[in-house]
């Protein structure tokens, strides 16, 4: 691959607070973060947001994000899937989603230093990772959802629980700064780590460790459960079967082929990791082609056609992957 750089933005600072200035018009008075205006709100990304807007200095839209999750929490700990202006939509309570908030207020107190906000918030947090651990198997891994009717889906997705497996080591580490030990989160931190690292077979689509999801293959390594040298042949295995020189990442390997913004700066993360700068800087390079004449970066591309897809889709939440690799 030819690894040299086109000229990015001189500019990051700018194009940081143009990206976080796109979310913050998206929020709702609630502190809710839709995809867009009008669009649905899902907890993950709406973290994701918030999480940016933490690291573009936008502190106090970021805590209202943190404050709307804890209004709407469920008894049980979990979110619902999807909701349009703060009314629940799809009634799925995924597992990923009620812990991610370990990860977003573990970043806004590394932003902010403030631990009387992260006090407040720690009930929601320790529940929503009470309710994810509740769908953790003997094995290790951890079912991705409940429907509706309570009935949990028998399945374990591995960028999910990568994300899990994160989210409890932020959990922890929050414990930790409020004098709390949380003997149980790390036992099941531990068990998960050991049913990602070793038995692959416990998860969707991951018995070969050849993935047809971009999320499946970098995630891992993303979050660090996956580490050192088995992070890098990870990502060296399967580089040629997501990577499409001059656009990016693919999100699925079949074809119809199709890059998206945030998938590719995810993988800027992961590299990162790896200490592969100079692939995640060309990666970084080539999402400008993506971002409209507006500044909003769309989606993602359909290639070979080369039209954005989805057509018109220019989400909050590609701001924020943006925000967090270029930061």
């Amino acid at each position: 691959m030819n690894l040299r750089l086109r000229q990015m933005p001189q500019d990051i600072q700018g194009l940081i607070q143009q990206q976080a200035g796109f979310i913050s018009r998206t929020q709702l008075p609630s502190g809710a973060i839709p995809w867009y205006q009008g669009g649905i709100t899902d907890p993950w990304d709406h973290i994701e947001c918030a999480i940016a807007l933490d690291l573009s200095g936008r502190f106090n839209e970021a805590a209202r994000a943190y404050l709307w999750l804890r209004d709407v929490q469920n008894p049980d700990g979990s979110w619902w899937f999807s909701y349009l202006d703060d009314q629940p939509q799809d009634f799925t309570r995924d597992t990923n989603h009620s812990s991610y908030l370990a990860v977003g207020l573990w970043y806004h107190y590394l932003a902010t230093g403030d631990i009387d906000f992260i006090a407040q918030m720690w009930p929601t947090v320790e529940r929503g990772i009470s309710f994810t651990l509740g769908l953790q198997q003997p094995t290790g891994e951890i079912y991705w959802a409940r429907d509706k009717a309570n009935v949990a889906y028998p399945i374990a997705l591995l960028a999910a629980s990568s994300c899990i497996w994160q989210s409890l080591r932020c959990g922890i580490k929050i414990a930790h700064l409020l004098g709390l030990n949380m003997p149980e989160w790390e036992a099941a931190s531990w068990r998960l780590s050991q049913a990602i690292n070793k038995q692959p077979e416990l998860f969707h689509n991951s018995e070969d460790k050849k993935y047809d999801y971009a999320m499946s293959w970098y995630y891992p390594v993303l979050t660090g459960v996956v580490k050192g040298k088995r992070a890098q042949e990870c990502i060296y295995s399967q580089w040629v079967d997501f990577i499409i020189d001059n656009w990016g990442c693919k999100c699925v390997v079949e074809a119809p082929w199709w890059v998206t913004v945030a998938e590719t700066c995810e993988l800027v993360l992961a590299l990162t990791r790896i200490s592969e700068h100079d692939k995640a800087r060309l990666l970084l390079d080539w999402i400008f082609k993506l971002q409209d004449s507006d500044g909003r970066f769309w989606t993602g591309m359909k290639i070979p056609e080369e039209k954005e897809w989805p057509p018109g889709q220019k989400p909050a939440w590609t701001s924020a992957a943006v925000i967090m690799a270029v930061i």
